[in-house]
C-alpha cells in the first residue's frame, strides 16, 4: 500500500510569531522558502503518484520549491477556519479566555464569510479528503502527498488513525516538515513525523 505524505508549508511571518492563519494568504518568508527547498531531496527519493495542495499561496509555493510540480488544488485542504481568532496568537486568546484549547473548544465566531469551524467540522472535512484519496492509496501506484497547514493536517492524521478530531492536538507539526502515514499489520500507523530527511 502507498504511504500518505503530509507536508506542512514553510514558515510565514504569522507562523513565526504564532498567529493563527487560515484565510489570510501570506507568502513564505525567506526562511520558509529555504525550508521548502530543503524538502526536495527527501521527496525526490520517493515514488509520488498524486499531489494535492491547499489553494493558499504558502502551500502552493512550498509544493513548487519542494519539487512537487503542478499539484491538484483541493480547497478542502485549507487551514482550520479560525473565525474571530484569525491573526491572533494563543497567548492573547488566553488573556481573555484562560484555558482555551483549539482542539476541544473551537474558535470564536468570525465574519459572515469566515464564521469559524468546530473540531468536528474540521474532522468531517478531513474525512472527505481521506475518502477521496483512498483509491489512490489502495492502488499502490505511488505515495499520495498533501501540501497544507498544521492544524488541518493534525486533525487529518487523527482521523486517518481512527481517532476523534480532538486527538490532532497530540501531533505538533513544524513548518517545512513532513509526516508519513503508512500501515503496520494492515492498520494505519505513523511512520515518520516532523521529518526533514527519511
Amino acid at each position: 500500500m502507498s504511504e500518505l505524505l503530509l507536508i506542512r508549508h514553510g514558515e510565514t511571518e504569522w507562523s513565526r510569531s504564532g498567529r493563527h492563519t487560515s484565510w489570510t494568504d501570506l507568502p513564505l518568508t525567506a526562511a520558509g522558502e529555504e525550508q521548502a527547498r530543503a524538502l526536495r531531496p527527501l521527496l525526490s527519493g520517493r515514488k509520488i503518484g498524486r499531489v494535492y495542495a491547499s489553494p493558499m499561496v504558502r502551500a502552493l509555493r512550498t509544493a513548487e520549491l519542494a519539487g512537487l510540480a503542478r499539484p491538484a488544488i483541493d480547497a478542502e485542504l485549507r487551514e482550520w477556519d479560525y473565525g474571530g481568532y484569525e491573526g491572533i496568537a494563543t497567548a492573547e486568546i488566553h488573556r481573555g479566555t484562560p484555558g482555551w484549547y483549539l482542539f476541544t473548544d473551537g474558535v470564536a465566531p468570525g465574519p459572515d464569510e469566515h464564521p469559524g469551524e468546530s473540531p468536528e467540522q474540521v474532522g468531517a472535512r478531513a474525512d472527505r479528503v481521506l475518502a477521496r484519496i483512498a483509491p489512490w492509496l489502495d492502488a499502490d501506484e505511488g505515495d499520495v502527498a498533501l501540501v497544507a497547514h498544521a492544524h488541518f493536517l493534525r486533525v487529518l492524521t487523527a482521523r486517518r488513525l481512527g481517532l476523534p478530531a480532538a486527538a490532532g492536538g497530540f501531533f505538533t507539526f513544524e513548518t517545512g516538515a513532513v509526516g508519513v502515514l503508512g500501515t503496520e499489520h494492515g492498520r494505519p500507523a505513523v511512520v515518520a513525523w516532523n521529518a526533514r530527511s527519511l
